[in-house]
Order: structure tokens, then C-alpha cells, then sequence
């Protein structure tokens, strides 16, 4: 099949500006080549935050399109992607159960040439089907829909989760606070991390690489074990952590007494330690010898 090369004005459309959303339109808004537009709700969602993403765009000098992927059709939706080239999701989970399918299915509607649904996070193949994170399941539905097709080409980015999250006093893997890290299954777990703008760089790169169509690509900022995080932390921070393992079981458990709760199916997921980590010298990056910031380096930045 005849691969879509971007051509000199290849038309983007990236759904949302959240901090993922905003990393990609600032690398792409920087290459000549595209000529990038973003799709956000009319209503802003608050007032501050949304003046300061305009402002943002404005200095970007990105064209905004008016959209509301929960409320509008899918219909309206293709309506929308028709006057592009590539559509790139950048809208997480926060969009609530069905969106990933609606966008995908509204995608294949429409007169697109090829779709990047969002899957920036882990490998749902290798996890399958009826994991402890049940959002998942829908993603890949969205796999099996843009497979089971010719006509859009699309590209998966596989990214593993955010750098930060992994110091989310929330999530309670690191916990500066407590002076913690805690291990989620064992300590030679690993997990595969990346941070908003590298994810931003190396999808602007992989968008202008027409070898790359209808396949799924890994990058990395950092592949590491507990046990190495814990060990990074000591020495960039010049301490001594407490190390507490969280194993599956325990972590089940958890899940099993609040069901509904988000963080703790996350938790579960990671521990069981299917499709969350790759090596990073065989993805993208790691290939091209392109630099990314690595958990010494993030916590060198932020928490030092």
C-alpha cells in the first residue's frame, strides 16, 4: 500500500491542549511543513487555564477549530477531520468511557488520510483484554477498528506512562514526603516512562517518517526497575529512601475494596507487569540515538 508521505503542507489536526496536546503543537507548529490546526470545546472548561492555552496557540500561531468530541456525532465529528490530512488524539481518558471509539470511528468516516489515535501510554496488546484497568479494553477496540481497515492509515506511539506520574504523591510510587518509593509488584518490575515534551518531539519526528504507517511505535525517556528507581532517587536527592514492595496480590486486594477507583486499577495493571516496559534501545530514540530526559535527569529538574 502506497504510503502517505506528508507533503509540503500536510494538514494536522490535533485533538486537544492539555499538556500532551500543547507538547505536540509546539513541535509541529515549528516545521514548516505542517500546517497545524487544534480542536477545542467552545465553552472553555475554566477561565484562567483556557486564556493562558489561547494565548499559547496565538504565539504558536495555530488555527483553532471549534469541537466538542463528547457532545457532537460522529458524523459531525468526520465533518470536522474531512479538512485534514492526519488527525492526531491528544484527548486521554478524562473524556470519559466511549469517547477513543467514537474518535476512531469518526475518524474512518471521514476523508482522512491517516489517524493517530490516542494510545500514548502502555502496550494494550501485550496486557489484552480484561485487565484491572478496564479502560483499557476500549483501546483496544480502537486497535481492532483501525486494523480491520484499509483506507485511513494510522500509527500507534507507544510512550509508556508520563515521567511525573511516577511522583504523584497520589499514585504512591515515589512519595517524597514520606520519603518512600514504593515497588508496584516487585522491585525488578519495570516500568517504561517519558515526559510530555519528548513524547511531543519524537511524535512531530514519527509524523515525517512516511516509512511509518500501520504499525505501532515505542519510544522511550527511560526504561527502569523499581529497585533502579529507588537507587536514582537515593543518589540524585542524596538520601535514603524507605522501600516498601506492593505485590499483586496485595494490590487486587485494594482494587477488590474500591472498585471504582482509578489509581488503584493503575496500580494493579503496573504491578502485574505485562506490556508496561520496553527497552529503550530498540525503540524509536533509542534506534536514532535522539536524546530523552531520563528519571536522573527529571528529578534533577524538578525535585532537587
Amino acid at each position: 500500500m502506497h504510503a502517505h508521505a506528508p507533503a509540503k503542507n500536510d494538514r494536522i489536526l490535533i485533538l486537544g491542549a492539555g499538556e500532551l496536546g500543547l507538547a505536540v503543537l509546539r513541535e509541529l507548529a515549528e516545521r514548516p511543513a505542517a500546517h497545524v490546526s487544534v480542536l477545542l470545546r467552545q465553552s472553555p472548561l475554566d477561565a484562567t487555564s483556557s486564556t493562558q492555552t489561547l494565548e499559547a496557540l496565538k504565539t504558536l500561531d495555530v488555527e483553532v477549530i471549534a469541537g466538542d468530541v463528547v457532545n457532537d456525532s460522529e458524523q459531525q465529528l468526520a465533518a470536522i477531520f474531512s479538512g485534514f490530512d492526519t488527525v492526531v488524539s491528544c484527548l486521554g481518558f478524562v473524556a470519559g468511557a466511549g469517547t477513543q471509539l467514537k474518535l476512531a470511528r469518526a475518524a474512518l468516516q471521514s476523508d482522512i488520510k491517516r489517524f493517530v489515535p490516542w494510545q500514548f501510554g502502555v502496550d494494550y496488546d501485550v496486557i489484552g483484554r480484561g485487565s484491572p484497568q478496564d479502560l483499557f479494553d476500549e483501546q483496544l477496540d480502537v486497535r481492532d477498528l483501525l486494523r480491520h481497515q484499509t483506507r485511513v492509515q494510522w500509527l500507534i506511539i507507544s510512550t509508556g506512562m508520563f515521567t511525573s506520574f511516577l511522583f504523584e504523591p497520589g499514585f504512591g510510587v515515589v512519595d517524597l514526603s514520606e520519603n518512600t518509593v514504593r515497588a508496584l509488584g516487585s522491585w525488578d518490575n519495570a516500568v517504561t516512562v517519558t515526559t510530555p515534551e519528548d513524547i511531543g518531539r519524537l511524535t512531530a519526528a514519527i509524523l515525517f517518517e512516511p516509512a511509518l504507517v500501520n504499525q505501532v511505535v515505542y519510544v522511550a525517556g527511560d526504561t527502569l526497575t523499581y529497585g533502579e528507581l529507588a537507587d536514582t532517587v537515593d543518589r540524585v536527592l542524596d538520601r535514603v529512601v524507605e522501600r516498601i514492595e506492593w505485590t499483586v496480590p496485595a494490590l487486587k486486594a485494594d482494587l477488590a475494596a474500591a472498585p471504582g477507583d482509578p489509581i488503584r486499577k493503575y496500580r494493579a495493571v503496573f504491578a502485574e507487569g505485562r506490556g508496561v516496559a520496553w527497552d529503550k534501545a530498540t525503540t524509536y530514540n533509542g534506534e536514532r540515538h535522539i536524546e530523552t530526559t531520563t528519571v536522573a535527569q527529571w528529578i534533577g529538574q524538578h525535585l532537587r
